[in-house]
Parts: structure tokens; C-alpha cells; sequence
């Protein structure tokens, strides 16, 4: 193994001995860790062998090192360093440490496939060309982009052809080049639905466009407000499964948000982030199959498999493409061996089989909820669609914050809609309370724990 010493002072031994001791002691070499054979450092450092093997000696005498004949020189175990106590926060004392994680954009990693997806990348690995391990497309490997059209025509009812797919590291970069596109087309303002993640209004205002929000009702965003938002060029929607309230895009508005994309010249920008998960047995299509030369489409591998594997996708209109192209760049930026795994894993039928248990998983948990809060919190009502990896919880008009507070000193982490809500939305009429809960962020075993901790601190 490779070590890195600074030897320090006029004597070798001596300065030998000293960086040692700093490296075991500050934990760069932790306990357990085997030094490099004698022979090895010493000529790593240029000096003599029989120093290295006196200083080692000497380190052994002190109790930081140990040498087995066989098992070479390590750190001894009761060298590891102590770690200072991390203070409280204030307040600590009124608050548990956290032990139920409902926060959104989480899910029970634990569930990860890892033996078929193991099988797909030794399959994928055995077959893959030459070509597989340079650079690469910058649009990403024509394996998972033709795997993908086959999948989203057939699952999503995407209308792409492979090479109007454009692979990326995640939905934050897609929707980056996207706006890197449009703000090069002089778009000057991008519409966002008035309930959202912080994370991509703070992209596109970094972007240099400004963001007016759309209403969000029962129905959806109120895209018929569109052609009153002077200078939008175009507008970010979640029309499957709005995040985070839960409700689909009535079938109005979604005719009515691709008339103004027609008439205006306008885009629309799909997040298609869970389409996969619906439980009503009422598949609601991607907005995309309406106009695909007026939708981007958006897509990722995060919620279905894991972040992790940082594979993402768009399909852009074949008018946009190159100017996305360009804001690209000339490299792949996501890993060929991951995209040619996934392109195996979908081809094979894994990547169905794996959604489908999920999707039974997650409905069970879902109705579970549902279940638990009527009985013991009936004043919380769950609402949207019973799809997706969280429910929204509305609460008692005023209670949110007292409700969070409570979570908090119970250990439960979770979100509240205050969150979520657009600076810009005016007027009480448009806020509301409730909790956005995460049901897909535990494991079997302690999802029971964490609705137990839930429903306790229900108003």
C-alpha cells in the first residue's frame, strides 16, 4: 500500500517516528490499518531500511502499532483517536434525535435490487463494445436511449425516437440544460406551479428567468392563467402526479396548457418524476403524447430504483434539440456501464418486475395510512391520488406549525406544505396546512413505528 509522510527536522528516525505517531493519532491511518512492508517505505522515502524497521519497533514498544509474524505491522486498536462529543443544538433537551425519516425524495434504499441488477451489468459488462469505454455519445449510450423509447412508448405513452433522448446525471442537470436552451432563445420567464421544490425555482431564477407561479387546486395548476403571464416562454409542470399536492392535471388543463404552447410558441416542461406509481388503476398518460414538439419530458431512475445510479433522462423536441445539445457539451456525463446496466435491466423485463413490487409495497403503506388516520386522527383528511411515494395530510386550518414541532420532539422528521409554497402566491386563500409524507422512505420493519409516531401527533 501507498503511504503518504512529511519527515520533518534534521533527523530521519526521529522525524520518521513523529509523522507516524500524527498519522495514527489525527485517524489518517485508522485502527487495524496495515503499514506498508519496511522494505517498501524505505524506498519510497529514499532511506534505509533498517530505519524504517527501527522506528516500527520503537511504535510497537509505545503501543500505537502491533507486527504478527504473517499478518505484517498495523495499528493497534487502542490507537484509534477519541472523537469529541458533539454539542446539542439548543433546545436539544426538548427534542429527540430523530429516528423515523418521512422527508420527500427519499425511499428504502434497502429495497434495491441488488441481485438482479448485479446479473444485468455482468450481462450488459460481457457484451458491451469497445467503444463502451471511451468518451462516449454526449447524449449518452444508444443502448438506453433505444431501451428507453421502447419503455416510455409502451408504460408513459412517450411519443421518442432514441435519438431525441438525451441522457443525464439527473432531473437538477436536465432541467439546467433546459434552461440554458431556452434563455439562449431569449426566453425570459419560465412558469412554475405555485407548489414546488424550492431546488428548481432557485435553478431557474439562477438561470436568469424569472419564475411567476401558477394556482394549484384540486384539479391541478390553473393553466388557463398561462396566456395572462406576460412574457412566459414557457412553464414547468408535474401533470401526472402534482408535487407535492398529490392531484393529477384535470383533462382541461392539460388541453388548455397545450393550446397555449401552440398558440404562443410556448414549451412545457414535464416532470414525469413518478409515473410509474399509481395504485387507482386509472394510468394517467405523460402530457407529452398530446404535442411532442411543444413538451419537454423529463425523467429519472431515482424514485423507481436510486439516486445513486445518477441516470436521468429528457426527450426534447427535435427544434430544441441541438441548442440542448450544445449546452451539454462534447462529453457523456453519465457512467456507460451504468447506462448500458440499466439498459439491460429494462430490455430484460428486471426493471418492470422490480416497479411492480414496488408498487404493491407502496400501496399497501399508502392504505395503511389511510386506514390508521381514520381511526385514530379523524380530523386529518388524506387527499389526492392514491399514486406516487407521499400523501398529503391537510390539517385543521392554523395547526402545521404546532403539528411539525411535535413531530420534531417525538424524532419524526417530515415536511410540512408551508415548504413547498411558491413567495410569490398571494393571499391566504392560496396557502393551506398539512403534512407531506414520505411513506416510501422506511423499511418494512419500522414502517410500523414511524405511522405509530405519526398518527401521535395528529391534531
Amino acid at each position: 500500500m501507498d503511504l503518504h509522510l512529511e519527515l520533518r527536522g534534521p533527523r530521519v528516525r526521529a522525524g520518521l517516528s513523529d509523522a507516524l505517531r500524527e498519522a495514527v493519532r489525527s485517524g489518517r491511518l485508522p485502527a487495524g490499518s496495515r503499514l506498508p512492508a519496511s522494505r517498501t517505505l524505505a524506498a519510497d522515502l529514499g532511506i534505509a531500511r533498517s530505519t524504517v524497521t527501527e522506528c516500527y519497533a520503537e511504535l510497537v514498544a509505545e503501543g500505537l502499532l502491533t507486527a504478527r509474524q504473517g499478518s505484517g505491522t498495523r495499528v493497534a486498536q487502542r490507537a484509534a483517536p477519541r472523537r469529541v462529543a458533539a454539542t446539542g443544538s439548543p433546545g436539544g433537551s426538548n427534542r429527540r434525535r430523530a429516528t423515523h425519516g418521512l422527508l420527500p425524495g427519499a425511499a428504502d434504499f434497502a429495497e434495491f435490487p441488488r441481485t438482479p441488477w448485479l446479473a444485468a451489468a455482468r450481462r450488459a459488462l460481457a457484451v458491451a463494445p469497445p467503444d463502451a469505454f471511451g468518451y462516449g455519445d454526449p447524449l449518452g449510450r444508444i443502448e438506453l436511449r433505444t431501451a428507453l423509447a421502447d419503455y416510455l412508448s409502451r408504460v408513459r405513452g412517450v411519443d421518442a425516437e432514441p435519438e431525441r433522448i438525451v441522457i443525464c446525471p439527473g432531473f437538477h442537470h436536465g432541467l439546467t440544460l433546459t434552461a440554458r436552451a431556452l434563455k439562449a432563445r431569449g426566453v425570459r420567464a419560465v412558469a412554475v406551479e405555485g407548489y414546488g421544490l424550492g431546488l428548481y425555482r432557485a435553478l431557474l431564477t439562477d438561470a436568469g428567468v424569472s419564475i411567476p407561479p401558477l394556482l394549484v387546486d384540486e384539479h391541478g395548476a390553473r393553466t388557463g392563467d398561462l396566456t395572462s403571464l406576460n412574457g412566459a416562454g414557457a412553464v414547468l409542470l408535474t401533470p401526472a402526479h402534482q408535487f407535492p399536492t398529490g392531484v393529477a392535471l384535470s383533462a382541461e388543463r392539460r388541453a388548455a396548457a397545450i393550446d397555449w404552447a401552440r398558440t404562443t410558441g410556448g414549451l412545457i416542461l414535464e416532470d414525469d418524476y413518478d409515473g410509474e406509481f399509481r395504485y387507482d388503476r386509472k394510468p394517467v398518460g405523460a402530457l407529452q403524447g398530446l404535442d411532442p414538439e411543444r413538451v419537454v419530458y423529463f425523467g429519472t431512475a431515482s424514485k423507481a430504483l436510486a439516486p445513486a445510479l445518477r441516470v436521468a433522462w429528457l426527450v426534447a423536441p427535435e427544434h430544441l434539440l441541438p441548442d440542448i445539445a450544445a449546452a451539454k457539451g462534447p462529453v457523456d456525463t453519465v457512467s456507460a456501464l451504468e447506462q448500458l446496466t440499466l439498459a439491460e435491466f429494462i430490455t430484460s423485463g428486471g426493471f418492470d418486475r422490480h416497479v411492480r413490487s414496488r408498487r404493491q409495497t407502496y400501496r399497501r403503506r399508502r392504505d395503511q395510512l389511510v386506514e390508521a388516520l381514520a381511526q385514530r386522527a379523524p380530523e386529518v383528511r388524506v387527499t389526492g391520488m392514491a399514486a406516487g411515494l407521499q400523501a398529503v395530510l391537510e390539517l385543521p386550518l392554523g395547526t402545521e406549525r404546532s403539528v411539525l414541532h411535535a413531530a420534531a420532539r417525538q424524532g419524526l422528521m417530515v415536511s410540512g406544505m408551508a415548504e413547498f409554497r411558491h413567495q410569490g402566491l398571494g393571499g391566504p386563500a392560496a396557502a393551506q396546512d398539512a403534512l407531506v409524507v414520505n411513506y416510501s422512505a422506511v423499511s418494512d420493519s419500522a414502517w410500523g413505528g414511524a405511522l405509530n409516531a405519526l398518527c401521535s401527533v395528529m391534531p
